[in-house]
């Protein structure tokens, strides 16, 4: 069995017999005598072959990535390479075996690689010999180690749930599993463990977690994988201020011990709050730029399109991108104004505020009076630029919010060492689905409605809010929970809200109905995004550096060439037919 690891030995350890594995890093004959960088996972150690020795000839015929053993004794280097742990030595080598050969790389094993992305996924094995990924692979390892200890110390057991479960669709789609026993009858992939850790709960379990797999058919991003795993919470007789108390525990640990940051006490705000200040229920808080409703300083305008919008109860918001109307030229501006139309906006007005006069798309149709309101509700100063869209207020929040984030990166405004929480509080209880025509649940139907809106379940949809919350890290949805339903009569309630009779209610979840009956106790959680807290810590704002085996955006393992057709014989043993 290895016993050592390559990249921790120092100047402490000369003189010592070491017997090393790895792979060759890098060979390099420098007139005679021959240096081996040896990597394995914890990093590399130069090997050093002289002339006499008995193994210089398979020395110098070793190529990139071939693994070998040997044997040596550790002796300080004549010249020293400050830049890595193991610069101060070398290994004088007395034996060397030939484990195995390396055919000519796809790309090279280095932080800097070039290659491209979809190739380094067909190849992820050699992929994950690369120093960073391992480190974020490292790291994911560390943080749920940490989950597990503190969630352990305060007494949580950790327990699993079925991956094969019952088909529950409401909210993204299910991955179907074909049962083979039962023909023409289908499990599905459980996109979170929501009902069984509620059932948990019921049960008695009173604290649990779960390092949880789950899985949902959506459209990918940056941030999402069809198949993810998020830190599951649950626990009994409790509440929002325990549940968050054990979170805010949870992310201090783990930021003081991989970080060395002692976290301040969580902001919160409500959803609605949220979205006035930042058109985002996520909002990245390291930098300012706040939306500003300016609707009222347009109500008597004379400028036709504000007039008619605020006549169709639309609204204006403006952002302030302070000392930058310098930065902007017309055609930057027009290209901010593409990136809008992309969130439903049809357009993006400008002014700019250069020795107290405006300038820009909206300066000569907006009045005088309007103009000083406006530098006085916004405190507008010399070089500041003001961007404003009028619309819909799903439309505006959506547009301006992202283009608040645009801009931020685009003018280094956000301090990339901050790490900025934000608890998102009170949510809807219900948004409205224009592709399914009807109201459905903002968070999912097992959510509690707040005690004050259960009479709105069924008259006033849209002002009933739920005890559901977030948790924004930098601009990322970390982790959403709530209080949860646990008696039959609300959970009835809500399910026939959303448009579920009682009897699809029943086809869908009779089972869990039926455990209500006998006792549930209140009880809350979370569901904590396992990947995004590691990109957000490891620093990638891509997801698949901190996945093992990902897939691409569309959802496909290059290296695996799944989603694959299967055998028709499979097919018929499961009822299936291919329909072309």
């Amino acid at each position: 069995m290895k016993k050592y690891n390559n990249g921790t030995f120092t100047i402490k350890n000369v003189g010592e017999k070491v017997e090393l594995y790895g792979w060759v890093s890098k060979a390099r004959n420098l007139g005679g005598l021959i240096f081996v960088d040896l990597r394995d996972r914890s990093g590399i150690i130069q090997l050093a072959f002289r002339p006499e020795n008995k193994y210089y000839d398979i020395a110098n015929s070793l190529r990139n990535e071939y693994v070998i053993k040997v044997i040596g004794t550790i002796v300080e280097r004549e010249n020293k390479n400050v830049n890595i742990p193991t610069g101060e030595i070398e290994v004088d080598v007395e034996s060397l075996e030939l484990i195995n050969k390396s055919i000519e790389l796809p790309f090279s094993i280095s932080d800097d690689v070039n290659a491209l992305e979809d190739t380094r996924l067909k190849y992820r094995y050699l992929d994950l010999r690369r120093n960073n990924i391992q480190s974020n692979l490292i790291l994911r390892h560390k943080v749920c180690l940490l989950a597990r200890n503190y969630l352990s110390n305060l007494g949580f057991l950790e327990l699993e749930t079925p991956i094969l479960c019952k088909s529950t669709p409401e909210g993204a789609r299910d991955y179907l599993v074909p049962s083979r026993v039962f023909n023409g009858k289908f499990y599905a992939l459980p996109q979170s463990p929501q009902i069984y850790k509620q059932l948990l709960m019921i049960g008695g379990m009173e604290k649990y977690f779960q390092i949880a797999r789950c899985f949902r058919d959506e459209d990918l991003r940056a941030d999402r994988q069809p198949e993810f795993t998020q830190i599951d919470i649950e626990m009994s007789f409790a509440d929002e201020e325990d549940i968050w108390g054990i979170t805010e525990g949870l992310m201090n640990n783990i930021f003081k011990e991989l970080k060395g940051i002692e976290l301040e006490k969580f902001p919160r705000i409500s959803y609605s709050e949220c979205m006035r200040r930042y058109g985002s229920d996520k909002p990245d808080t390291r930098f300012e730029m706040e939306l500003n409703n300016v609707s009222e300083i347009f109500n008597n305008t004379e400028f036709t399109i504000f007039k008619n919008i605020l006549e169709e109860n639309g609204i204006i918001n403006a952002i302030v991108v302070k000392n930058a109307a310098d930065k902007y030229s017309r055609k930057d501006l027009d290209k901010l104004t593409e990136f809008v139309k992309v969130y439903g906006a049809k357009a993006l007005s400008c002014l700019k505020y250069n020795d107290s006069e405006f300038t820009g798309s909206i300066a000569k149709v907006i009045n005088e009076t309007e103009k000083q309101e406006l530098i006085k509700k916004l405190n507008i100063e010399e070089n500041d630029m003001v961007l404003l869209i009028a619309d819909k207020q799903k439309v505006v929040y959506a547009s301006l919010g992202a283009l608040r984030i645009k801009l931020g990166r685009d003018l280094n405004l956000i301090d990339e060492s901050k790490y900025n929480f934000l608890w998102v509080t009170n949510f809807p209880m219900f948004e409205y689905s224009e592709e399914e025509n009807r109201y459905v649940a903002c968070h999912h139907p097992f959510t509690a409605p707040n005690k004050e809106d259960i009479d709105k379940l069924m008259t006033d949809k849209e002002n009933c809010y739920s005890r559901a919350y977030d948790l924004v890290l930098n601009g990322y949805e970390l982790l959403s929970g709530s209080v949860r339903i646990h008696d039959e009569e609300t959970q009835s309630k809500v399910f026939e809200s959303i448009g579920l009779t009682m009897d699809e209610a029943k086809d869908k979840f009779g089972f869990f109905l039926d455990a209500f009956k006998y006792g549930a106790p209140n009880h809350c959680g979370v569901g904590i995004g396992l990947e995004r807290l590691i990109m957000i810590l490891a620093g990638t704002d891509n997801i698949r550096d901190v996945v093992a085996f990902p897939k691409t955006a569309s959802a496909s393992d290059l290296m695996s060439e799944c989603p694959s057709e299967v055998h028709e014989k499979q097919l018929m043993e499961l009822g299936l037919e291919i329909k072309k």
